[in-house]
């Protein structure tokens, strides 16, 4: 395989897993940000996320890996370069895309000599392929006086990772999807990406490859259309799960339990039981701000997006429902001490943007209900990041649990499966337990002296141990 000099603007969660994947690959790799306290972390090889194995990857590509916070240090040389910068939520939907100029600016002003190819590695908005390419022959024509004739090409290389699983994503991908109007480009991508494709590398020990894993397909498309299918993928991943919390919303009503509603209709091959798992709902970093980020831009073209728009809203209304369950068993909100297990958005990663658990924990607050919360990683980056949220954390949950009147269950943490139920259940002053994931084990939880509240099970089956059928 022939080694390409890469450069990768941005090193949050897609840069960072980006370049390191690349680097450990065998590629040479070159990170820029202008975060110094984040570019210190990562010289001392400890990455500034959560995520799991990324610092051991890091270590094994440590020889490939360099970072800097100066653009001329990484993309005169560079073959591939990879804008990975954030595009947050402006207040009407649509992504923020100052960031996503900078780099483009600064990718022009710094082009080398050679043919590079510049990928959007970031979601943006349909179209915004042919608006890079315009910012960096801008950039770069002014920064030389001369025309940009046949320097760069411009791709667009969306990411599927999800947050907790991303090494084992980015190694062993489902597909690759790459859109290119300029055939070199997919040339100079495909030679990037070849180690993946045919799975070539050899699998780290802390992430193996899957049994009976082959070649990774390829998919090519034009630039609109892989932008397209970003948004499109996680729109309806976002449909999917809204969907199964409106039937739960439906099952409390009639007495029916949704995890056997779900195993019923995921078995059938044209759904899939992945994404049926009824609770909290979705957050994070991708799916609000993608849908969002897709009704916007139907607005744009005059086209509404009524499904989106009401996975959106049954998704956000989800939140308010683990507080009416809660208030529908303490009657009365107000002085009551309310104990969150799990602060992420999702288990194995310390990200909080968009946390139902935060969105949950200020509407109990508003109603004046204490709050407590435990999260086995996400606590430094919760005290950081919301300094003036009056949430008490607790390391221990046992002791969030001591004179607790309710426990909410808001992250799947799998250590939480694994507590002294019995002594938490004895530490509080009324033994409930509202599970937002049905990830617990419900019959243990009673048998331990809870009273246990679900998602989606009738009000008799969530809360009573059913007998045993004998003969």
């Amino acid at each position: 395989m022939k080694s390409m000099k890469v450069a990768v603007i941005g090193t949050g969660y897609v840069g960072l897993t980006t370049g390191v994947t690349l680097a450990y690959l065998g590629h040479q790799v070159t990170c820029v940000d202008v975060d110094p306290a984040k570019l210190a972390l990562l010289r001392q090889g400890k990455a500034p996320i959560y995520e799991p194995g990324l610092e051991e990857l890091m270590e094994l590509a440590r020889a490939n890996l360099r970072y800097t916070d100066q653009y001329a240090e990484a993309v005169p040389e560079a073959e591939v370069v990879f804008i990975a910068v954030g595009t947050p939520s402006l207040p009407d939907g649509s992504p923020d895309l100052q960031y996503v100029r900078a780099a483009a600016r600064g990718i022009g002003e710094h082009l080398g000599n050679g043919f590079c190819v510049v990928v959007n590695k970031s979601t943006v908005p349909i179209g915004s392929g042919n608006w890079v390419e315009s910012l960096v022959r801008e950039a770069y024509e002014g920064r030389y006086g001369r025309k940009c004739r046949g320097q760069f090409a411009v791709a667009s290389n969306p990411e599927f990772l999800r947050e907790g699983s991303a090494i084992h994503d980015s190694l062993y991908p489902d597909r690759i999807v790459v859109g290119a109007e300029d055939p070199k480009a997919l040339e100079v991508l495909y030679n990037l990406y070849r180690p993946l494709i045919e799975q070539s590398f050899p699998a780290p020990t802390f992430a193996p490859r899957p049994e009976r894993m082959e070649a990774v397909p390829l998919i090519t498309a034009d630039l609109a259309s892989a932008e397209l299918i970003k948004y499109a993928a996680n729109a309806f991943l976002s449909v999917k799960i809204s969907f199964i919390n409106e039937i739960a919303n439906l099952a409390e009503r009639v007495g029916a339990d949704i995890s056997q509603v779900a195993r019923g209709i995921g078995l059938d091959n044209r759904i899939g039981t992945r994404f049926l798992q009824a609770g909290v709902g979705w957050g994070g970093s991708c799916f609000g701000k993608d849908t969002a980020a897709l009704i916007a831009t139907g607005q744009e073209y005059g086209l509404a997006m009524p499904i989106v728009q009401a996975a959106r809203e049954v998704n956000y209304r989800q939140r308010e429902r683990m507080v009416e369950k809660l208030q529908r068993e303490l009657k009365i909100l107000k002085g009551r001490t309310i104990g969150l297990l799990g602060l992420a958005f999702k288990p194995n990663t310390d990200d909080l943007r968009d946390a139902p658990a935060l969105d949950i924990a200020r509407r109990l607050i508003e109603r004046g209900a204490w709050v407590r919360a435990h999260d086995p990683v996400a606590l430094d980056n919760a005290r950081r990041s919301y300094p003036d949220l009056p949430i008490t954390y607790y390391e221990d949950p046992l002791a969030l649990a001591e004179e607790a009147d309710a426990l909410l269950l808001v992250t799947e943490w799998s250590q939480y499966r694994k507590l002294d139920w019995p002594a938490m259940a004895q530490a509080m002053r009324r033994p409930l337990l509202v599970d937002g994931r049905n990830f617990l084990d419900r019959r243990a939880l009673l048998q331990a002296g809870f009273r246990y509240v679900g998602v989606g099970v009738g009000e008799q089956e969530a809360s009573e141990v059913q007998p045993v059928a004998e003969g």
